[in-house]
């Protein structure tokens, strides 16, 4: 097929142990899943309405590249999250089907224009350019879901500067993987290639220029980087 101008290149994450890497087709998140979280915010939780939000599949930023500082914002913060790559899809999926659909597992950052969140908070308007702007969405290598099975006590946490400042338990989410991704297929119709962040515990806080960060999905994944 040709294009009347080039075709925009496929975002793409590296699996360990893997030479292929695994196509992004759409970025999914969600909101307020650590109730820890969801009060250093301000906000509550309703564990009967997941709110999600999506950011592009360019937002992507892999392979320990730099992240450069974004336009618009003083106020950029870090939220450490477990992110989940899917090989498989559909709609209205039970929890089997939902639990079959992981191909793996990495930690990513879902970096945020708080200052702009907030505006649009006291507005009543949407999040997009608090989330999903340009690189605000690292994410480490996958590991592949028929090599590690995450479970409640599985640590995730985040170091800045050397310093820990998120650190929570994956049996302090809300909703667990399956119900996030059962919940999503009932709102859209999931693919191969989508990708999910699954939320944040407490501790979130300001990125300031030049700082390095390392997260880690505990035994499973790790990142690290810089902010340019």
């Amino acid at each position: 097929m040709r294009y009347v101008i080039d075709p925009p290149t496929l975002p793409s994450i590296p699996v360990i142990g893997r030479e292929e890497r695994f196509p992004v087709r759409r970025v999914f998140c969600i909101g307020r899943n650590y109730a820890e979280h969801a009060r250093e915010m301000g906000a509550s939780v309703d564990a009967s309405a997941p709110m999600f939000f999506c950011k592009p599949a360019d937002a992507v930023v892999t392979d320990g590249a730099d992240l450069p500082y974004p336009q618009a914002t003083v106020n950029l913060h870090h939220e450490v999250e477990m992110v989940v790559a899917l090989k498989t899809g559909g709609r209205d999926l039970d929890a089997h089907q939902a639990a079959e659909a992981i191909f793996g597992y990495g930690v990513g950052l879902d970096l945020t224009r708080r200052d702009l969140q907030a505006i649009a908070k006291a507005k009543g308007h949407p999040w997009d350019v608090a989330k999903g702007f340009d690189h605000s969405a690292p994410v480490s290598a996958l590991r592949m879901a028929s090599e590690v099975s995450p479970g409640a006590e599985t640590e995730i946490s985040l170091q800045v500067n050397g310093t820990l400042r998120q650190c929570g338990h994956l049996g302090e989410m809300v909703h667990s993987v399956v119900d996030i991704i059962k919940t999503l297929s009932t709102l859209f119709e999931l693919k191969p290639g989508d990708v999910i962040f699954t939320g944040t515990p407490a501790g979130v806080a300001a990125l300031e220029r030049g700082d390095r960060f390392h997260a880690e999905l505990q035994d499973i994944a790790t990142l690290d980087g810089k902010v340019a």
